[in-house]
């Protein structure tokens, strides 16, 4: 029996609001559409924040009311506060997601308050999505390194994991912002939280930025992690490092897992099916390299 990895796809959130393109409602519901149908079964489905902030976000009610909801699949959403998480609730969500930062200068630039305010205004939001019946998966950004910072202690990262299991997150997703972790930082992270936080509670969200995402991948699994955000055909990218790509394309992800002996659940072909689509979304071709190599393959 092969091993299994779960893959988390952020591309409808995580990745297009990065993406200064103008998405339709109805591409982002037909891209959601198709990612099911390749056998994602967690997608994240868009962000209930101010469209003022996150402009691309803005009709995430919408999409959310008008996406298939496949049996089996998982449709969470980032839920950033009180106000985010009423109207999460009033579309019928099922997942939220909260996230914080491992940098104080990160958490202060993006979120207007430091660490640990941020935690104590996660506690009423966990606590009313869990007496809702509602799971909470936590984000800790910058947990190889920060814009403003540079190095960021595991330690740091490790206590902010274990209060956001506390407040009664299943899962904390380990983000590295700004993609300059390696594999052997991602091996020192691991240790470190998995001190305070089971390995199987924990996941990995790495960016391509200097294109160590899928080494850091195998890295955290090498260290027991068996579940990884990826974003379909690479979309988004690092609105702190100039240039900078976003997560790790789901593509490269599938490709290197499956043709290693690890089984995904997903289905190539129509994972390449969504990937074209994504990139005709944004006009732009897939920043993967298995996504272009075998859609060219594909196409010849």
């Amino acid at each position: 029996m092969p091993d299994q990895v779960k893959i988390v796809e952020v591309g409808p959130r995580d990745g297009l609001q990065n993406e200064k393109a103008a998405v339709t409602t109805e591409q982002k519901v037909r891209l959601i559409a198709l990612l099911g149908k390749a056998g994602l079964t967690a997608i994240e489905a868009g962000s209930f924040v101010s469209p003022k902030w996150v402009p691309q976000m803005a009709d995430s009610g919408e999409v959310f009311d008008r996406m298939e909801k496949r049996a089996g699949v998982d449709y969470p959403v980032l839920t950033p506060n009180m106000k985010g998480l009423e109207a999460a609730l009033a579309h019928g969500a099922k997942e939220v997601a909260i996230f914080g930062a491992a940098s104080e200068s990160f958490s202060q630039r993006n979120i207007n308050c430091s660490i640990a305010e941020s935690l104590e205004r996660f506690v009423p939001v966990c606590a009313r999505a869990l007496d809702e019946g509602v799971r909470v998966r936590g984000y800790i950004s910058c947990v190889l390194g920060c814009p403003y910072e540079g190095a960021v202690d595991p330690a740091a990262v490790a206590a902010i994991a274990k209060r956001l299991m506390d407040m009664g997150c299943y899962e904390i997703s380990l983000g590295d912002t700004i993609g300059t972790g390696t594999p052997a930082e991602t091996e020192r992270l691991i240790d470190a939280v998995a001190a305070d936080v089971p390995v199987e509670k924990l996941a990995g969200h790495f960016h391509d930025t200097y294109g160590q995402g899928v080494a850091n991948i195998w890295a955290a699994y090498g260290r027991g992690v068996r579940v990884f955000d990826a974003s379909i055909a690479g979309l988004g990218g690092c609105p702190y490092a100039k240039g900078a790509t976003g997560n790790v394309a789901t593509e490269d992800v599938v490709y290197s897992l499956s043709h290693s002996g690890v089984s995904t659940g997903i289905d190539m072909e129509r994972l390449l099916d969504a990937a074209a689509f994504a990139s005709e979304m944004v006009d732009r071709p897939p920043v993967s390299r298995a996504g272009r190599a075998l859609l060219a393959k594909r196409a010849a």
